[in-house]
């Protein structure tokens, strides 16, 4: 039998939000390899979903930046250790910085390379001087940027709880769409900072994900004994409503519920405006998230049940 050690049972714990014991056993039956655990707990039935990382463990900040034009914009995190550092105007202005550098790279470029404004050094050298500085590591940790060069093409990045949390979304509208699209726009950003889609559609799921998904609800319904019969129909519901949770499109919209699903709402401006209204794709980044951050008061209570 695997080795099953406390910190194996709280990161599951922590995926998861299952019961101690529910994941120890899970462990002991996946034979100490985590992905087959979550898997089991899935199966199951004893959660609906699970975090494919840690919990947030990281400081610093999630900064974003949009062209005049609309056509290009960038995401970033640096991460810091502490708040202290993170709220202090050294590591805003190289957050700043790292942003700005960010706006004229191109996608997929080398940032750390690039030339830190104004200093004639490198982004990582910069980057280097500020752990001096600070006392702290400091990681220019992601990037991404959305290029909207097509005809109506926009665009747009909503900010949340002073830098936690950002999205950066690219969208299409008729040309001359006006402040209505806009704000339709700002919605389905602070819809995806808020609800957390994986895909803007149903089309983006790889069919290798529609099978796992199956899987899981096969295992599903045999734990709880439903006749195999009634199995295809069952799943295929359960498909429709998985699809409904994680899409930006399916997703019942927040601002005003009683419109219906995001794509409702879209259908409904595009109609309006006379003309196509398209959510193409977007960039979610929640602070520190993937990173395990240690939390002695669970360890202890995990070790104490894990080493039973």
């Amino acid at each position: 039998m695997a080795d099953i050690n406390a910190s194996m049972v709280k990161e599951l714990r922590d995926r998861t939000q299952a019961g101690m014991s529910d994941c120890k056993q899970a462990l002991v039956e996946a034979s100490g390899d985590m992905e087959k655990a979550v898997e089991i707990i899935l199966k199951k039935g004893l959660v609906k979903a699970a975090s494919k990382a840690g919990r947030v463990a990281a400081d610093g900040e999630i900064a974003t930046c949009v062209a005049p034009d609309g056509k290009r914009g960038v995401i970033v995190e640096v991460n810091c250790q502490t708040d202290f550092v993170a709220r202090g105007d050294d590591f805003k202005g190289f957050v700043q910085g790292v942003l700005r550098v960010a706006a004229k790279t191109a996608i997929g470029g080398d940032l750390l390379a690039q030339e830190f404004p104004g200093s004639g050094k490198t982004v990582d050298q910069v980057r280097a001087e500020m752990i001096s500085k600070t006392g702290e590591n400091c990681v220019v940790r992601r990037w991404d940027a959305l290029e909207a060069n097509d005809k109506g093409g926009i665009v747009h990045s909503y900010v949340h709880a002073g830098g936690k949390l950002a999205v950066l979304l690219r969208a299409q509208g008729p040309d001359g769409a006006g402040a209505e699209y806009r704000e339709f726009i700002d919605n389905a950003a602070m819809q995806v900072a808020a609800m957390r889609p994986a895909v803007v559609s149903s089309g983006e799921i790889s069919p290798e994900e529609i099978a796992k998904q199956r899987e899981i609800f096969e295992a599903q319904l045999a734990e709880e004994k439903k006749p195999q019969a009634a199995w295809p129909k069952i799943i295929e519901g359960k498909l429709a409503k998985w699809y409904t949770e994680v899409t930006l499109l399916g997703q019942v919209n927040v601002w005003d519920p009683p419109a219906g699903s995001v794509d409702a709402v879209r259908q409904a401006l595009a109609k309006k405006l006379g003309g196509d209204v398209k959510l193409i794709s977007f960039f979610r980044y929640e602070l520190g998230e993937g990173i395990e951050k240690k939390k002695d008061d669970l360890a202890a209570e995990v070790a104490k049940m894990a080493g039973a």
